[in-house]
């Protein structure tokens, strides 16, 4: 039976942000202070393409989401399960941090379905996570460190699919019952007219995907995060690395909008 753990937050990692040298002691500095508290899920977009470039492979995407052919799973699975997870578990045990790299393949941690296999070929969203592979890590003191790839739910043979990192963190975050889901990235929050804005309903944060205004990432980081809500997340904060410290910072997307 898993112990019991109480988890806070799920905090997802940008690839960009990856390339940061406080990163680390970011982290580590959290995990002190609230150890047993929260997983971290990571991206690797670049990781990916300039290994795909490398192999002679060019990167093709389609409304925001990467093509992904059979032969390509195994350039994920080398560039996001093994460089990105194993550069990022390295940096925090150089920090103290009691950190554990896995996928989302690893005990079926995340099961996917094609979304759509015609277009896009294997990339997946998430429709099961085993959360007791987290909770079990967390519970021996140890911080989760989680690769996206995830595993083809409807494959018998077996085989991976391409989750995106966003959706992949909303989907944990909702199975482990955190308070709050961190979507950490090289921007200071969902910049309107300019400025980042400290809050958006969930009526905004669709208004600025629909009108234009959220444009690339920042719509995959807000369905992700709608998506969260809508799973019962309470709060979902969009942010660079400084609003892991700072809970003023980023901009935050509540499921009950707080009275005026």
């Amino acid at each position: 039976m898993t112990t019991a753990v109480k988890v806070t937050r799920v905090i997802k990692i940008g690839g960009r942000v990856q390339r940061d040298a406080r990163l680390a002691g970011v982290l580590a500095r959290l995990w002190a202070q609230a150890p047993r508290s929260f997983c971290v899920v990571h991206g690797g977009g670049e990781t990916i393409s300039t290994l795909q470039t490398q192999l002679g492979r060019a990167p093709v995407f389609v409304d925001g989401r990467r093509v992904t052919t059979e032969g390509d799973i195994e350039v994920l699975r080398m560039a996001l399960s093994g460089v990105a997870n194993k550069i990022l578990v390295d940096s925090l045990r150089t920090k103290g941090t009691a950190a554990v790299g896995i996928s989302g393949e690893d005990g079926s941690l995340i099961v996917a379905r094609a979304l759509n296999a015609a277009v896009l070929g294997c990339v997946g969203v998430p429709v099961d996570v085993n959360d007791g592979v987290v909770r079990t890590l967390l519970a021996g003191g140890f911080l989760p460190v989680i690769s996206p790839v995830a595993r083809n739910g409807e494959e018998e043979k077996g085989g991976a699919l391409n989750v995106n990192a966003d959706d992949a963190a909303a989907a944990i975050a909702a199975s482990l019952d955190a308070e709050e889901l961190l979507l950490i990235s090289d921007v200071t929050g969902v910049i309107i007219d300019g400025v980042a804005a400290s809050a958006l309903s969930a009526e905004e944060a669709m208004h600025a995907i629909e009108s234009g205004i959220a444009t690339e990432g920042m719509v995959t980081k807000l369905r992700a995060a709608l998506d969260a809500l809508e799973r019962g997340v309470p709060q979902v904060r969009i942010g660079g690395l400084d609003a892991l410290l700072d809970a003023s910072l980023g901009t935050a997307l509540l499921a009950t909008p707080q009275l005026a």
